[in-house]
């Protein structure tokens, strides 16, 4: 700790010649700031191991494997950092190396279309549109080709959801981030309520962590089949849904599958089933709701 004590008296020692000093001169006063505020940057990059010291990203990355799950203000991650183009390399972190690092404005739009528990997350809910959380410990090394195919869809001419819904048939069975769906919307913030759109008007099999997917962590959207839902089975609220798939152990009622028996070569999920059938006045309440597998859902459809 021997710099960090060096440069915590070269702080001190700065500041007081600012407040013993006499400068009427507005520009001379900010200007015999500066060294404050380079030795300010050098110390947060003191306080970390010296093997992380020499990029500002690999400062911040160990700053958030310190903290995972944790909401980390931009000013710490500023002084962490060093330098003023912080949230740039935080950026390629994620786009780049894969780390799954959520703004506050990503989170915060999840909480408004649904998609995470307020109790759950309660630690998220308070987030700064400039606060970060880094979700998962585990690098996802293919998230750098799926930038860049969101990047090819984010510049064509097409609508939001239309966008969101072509990235997920690029990635089906794959789960991809939040994070990604808000920059195919160009940062716009109905990106999470056009999601919520094409699962739960449009009929599409999107799950999250809170919508019939515990196993994924928070944050991530996944399309399980390239395949639209009948209409009928799109007009289940999802607070049942979750309700019915918690009741039946997320199991099929017919053939007993799982989600840990999925493979490419049979790529199912699960789907609700209506005892009664909605056309012939069958509820979507859990009594008449049945978990199902697609193929089995298709066989009792065909019977």
């Amino acid at each position: 700790m021997h710099e960090v004590d060096n440069l915590k008296k070269k702080i001190i020692t700065l500041l007081d010649n600012f407040e013993t000093s006499d400068q009427a001169d507005l520009r001379n006063q900010v200007l015999s700031l500066i060294p404050v505020w380079a030795a300010m940057n050098k110390l947060g990059g003191a306080l970390l191991p010296k093997d992380v010291r020499s990029a500002a990203k690999k400062r911040l990355l160990f700053y958030f494997q310190e903290y995972p799950r944790v909401v980390l203000s931009q000013h710490e991650l500023a002084i962490v950092a060093g330098i003023s183009e912080w949230a740039r390399r935080i950026r390629e972190l994620r786009v780049e190396f894969g780390w799954s690092i959520f703004s506050g404005k990503t989170i915060l739009e999840m909480f408004e279309a649904g998609d995470l528990d307020p109790e759950q997350h309660s630690h998220m809910n308070e987030m700064k549109s400039d606060d970060y959380v880094l979700i998962s410990v585990n690098q996802d090394r293919d998230a750098a080709y799926r930038w860049k195919v969101a990047k090819d869809i984010r510049n064509t001419k097409a609508g939001v959801k239309t966008k969101i819904l072509e990235f997920l048939q690029e990635n089906v069975g794959t789960p991809v981030s939040g994070e990604e769906l808000r920059y195919i919307a160009k940062d716009k913030t109905e990106w999470a309520r056009r999601v919520r759109e094409l699962r739960t008007e449009d009929g599409w099999p999107i799950g999250t962590h809170w919508n019939g997917r515990p196993e994924l962590k928070t944050g991530m959207y996944i399309l399980e089949e390239n395949r639209q839902g009948p209409a009928h089975d799109r007009k289940i609220p999802d607070d049942v849904r979750r309700q019915v798939l918690v009741r039946d152990k997320y199991k099929c009622a017919d053939c007993n599958w799982t989600r840990k028996q999925w493979n490419p070569d049979d790529p199912r999920h699960l789907e609700l089933h209506h005892k009664e059938q909605h056309a012939d006045g069958g509820a979507n309440d859990a009594d008449n709701l049945l978990t199902l597998c697609n193929v089995c859902h298709d066989v009792r459809h065909r019977v």
